[in-house]
């Protein structure tokens, strides 16, 4: 049996034509739709404390330590840049 409590939610008329925009797209009612946006956003930060908690924070020296391991070889075909990116790489 689920217990859902009524809260009174105040958007910006902007955020609600997105939001109802969206839930009919979706094929759901607007309320359905923001349950499942929050829910989305919980399970997003816990998710992040989680990985924070159980690995620390990245630092960019952990980065470069892994990639300096990586071999210096030629992509494998199909993995190649696209010519316009590897020229903005290049020039950099």
């Amino acid at each position: 049996m689920s217990m859902k409590a009524a809260y009174p939610l105040k958007l910006s008329p902007a955020l609600k034509k997105a939001a109802a925009r969206l839930a009919k797209e979706d094929g759901v009612s607007l309320d359905h739709w923001i349950n499942m946006a929050i829910a989305q956003k919980i399970a997003a930060t816990e998710t992040r404390d989680y990985l924070r908690r159980r690995f620390g924070k990245a630092r960019l020296e952990d980065l470069r330590s892994i990639l300096d391991k990586v071999p210096d070889n030629p992509p494998m075909p199909g993995d190649e840049l696209p010519d316009d990116i590897r020229a903005k790489l290049l020039r950099e």
